[in-house]
């Protein structure tokens, strides 16, 4: 805890004003809480994405810790800024969830109310993880298919939130397979026996690759990642749309992924025709090609204490 007090002597929030349909924005008492209770020089700013990576690159010399308030899109933000600043063995990273889905803070054990994860803030430790690296961004989790291609429509969508989701997610339904190549490096196959290279060839309606455990809103994406390994969870769907949805619930909690093909490597290659990419949330557009690889002992997040 004493190590903690000290980076937080030398702190800097990072403040997504339109996360969550503008929360911090439309709540006066949690701003004012925040405003109290968190240390620290506050940047409260209304700024797209690379503005955001831009900003936390320029400041990362000058402070210890940084904390984003924000969804899992702010997290990746900071994550990439800090990173591009070659500042992630020295920086702590804290997260207060101001977000829809807020899947990150889940895997960490943060709380999804705001007061008790600002005392996580207050009274945590510092968590070394391991995180991922797709297409020169750092994240945490991302997917290759047809739920990227649903975060792009969520995008289009006028509904926000969680039924924005729903109804973007109503185009997996007739979603056809994609045809992909696929290279894993360093690695344990399902029966945890390792390899120095494995090439499948596969129809997938979605490839899950993930170091922690959820997407938004607490879908339970990948059970066997972990944030602490340092290793990529690989989980392929070799499904169609209607069978995914059938399978949803159990999905959702992580259920049905025991009878998918699940691999753990260090690196890995996609390849295909326009595959739909996304990264903590974020729409990357479309690939041919798709490079995975882990990041090591990536950053130290403050994170509730353990027993």
């Amino acid at each position: 805890m004493t190590e903690i007090r000290e980076h937080l002597r030398n702190a800097a929030c990072i403040i997504n004003p339109e996360a969550a349909q503008k929360k911090w924005l439309r709540r006066k008492t949690l701003k004012k809480l925040l405003a109290r209770e968190l240390p620290g020089e506050k940047f409260d700013i209304l700024a797209g994405k690379e503005s955001m990576i831009a900003l936390v690159r320029k400041i990362s010399p000058a402070f210890s810790t940084i904390i984003a308030l924000g969804g899992d899109g702010t997290i990746a933000d900071v994550l990439q800024g800090i990173r591009e600043a070659g500042r992630e063995k020295d920086v702590l990273l804290g997260i207060v969830p101001l977000g829809s889905g807020n899947a990150f803070r889940k895997s960490l054990g943060i709380p999804k109310n705001i007061r008790r994860a600002v005392r996580v803030i207050q009274n945590g430790e510092p968590r070394q993880v391991s995180l991922m690296e797709i297409e020169g961004y750092v994240s945490g989790f991302s997917s290759i298919g047809a739920t990227a291609g649903a975060s792009d429509e969520k995008l289009r969508e006028k509904v926000k939130g969680f039924w924005g989701h729903a109804l973007a997610g109503l185009g997996l339904l007739s979603q056809p397979l994609w045809e992909v190549e696929v290279e894993l490096e360093d690695g344990l196959d399902e029966k945890g026996k390792r390899f120095d290279k494995k090439t499948l060839k596969l129809k997938i309606l979605d490839c899950v690759v993930a170091k922690s455990n959820y997407f938004g809103y607490s879908f339970r994406i990948a059970p066997l990642a972990s944030l602490e390994d340092e290793y990529l969870d690989v989980t392929f769907f070799e499904m169609s749309g209607w069978r995914y949805a059938l399978l949803l619930p159990l999905t959702y909690f992580g259920l049905s992924q025991r009878r998918l093909k699940n691999f753990k490597a260090k690196k890995l290659v996609l390849k295909g025709k326009d595959l739909p990419v996304q990264y903590h949330g974020e729409y990357l557009g479309t690939r041919d090609r798709v490079e995975v690889k882990v990041i090591p002992q990536a950053i130290r997040v403050i994170a509730p204490r353990r027993a």
